[in-house]
């Protein structure tokens, strides 16, 4: 069930980019079939991804089951698979923060967020 959970707050998170960037678009006037295009694969890509970190959770813990490794396989299965939840779940809402910051450029509040939450090398850009 947890692994269903994560798939579905990913999926969820991409929705919510896909449809703040399309309303960002066309706020800004600048809706293009292409970009939307490659950020829909891009969503699609990060999906599967989390998909696939859930399969190898599933498959480690499985794996140390067999070999009486149980509690060790769990451990890096659930490592894994939260590791790339976490990044693709904050990598999610800085996307759908800047989108929103570009919808409503009153939102300063959300452009500090988005200066705390984004590394340093893209800050400069």
């Amino acid at each position: 069930m947890q692994y269903i959970i994560m798939i579905l707050i990913v999926m969820m998170l991409a929705i919510a980019d896909i449809v703040t960037g399309v309303i960002k678009a066309y706020i800004t006037d600048r809706p293009r079939s292409q970009k939307m295009r490659i950020g829909g694969l891009h969503k699609a890509a990060e999906i599967t991804v989390m998909a696939t970190a859930c399969g190898l959770e599933i498959g480690i813990e499985q794996l140390g089951a067999y070999y009486d490794t149980a509690a060790l396989a769990g451990v890096v299965g659930a490592f894994a698979a939260f590791s790339v939840f976490g990044y693709i779940t904050a990598m999610e809402i800085v996307s759908v923060l800047e989108n929103y910051a570009e919808i409503n450029p009153d939102a300063v509040w959300v452009r500090k967020i988005i200066k705390k939450m984004k590394p340093k090398e893209e800050d400069e850009t």
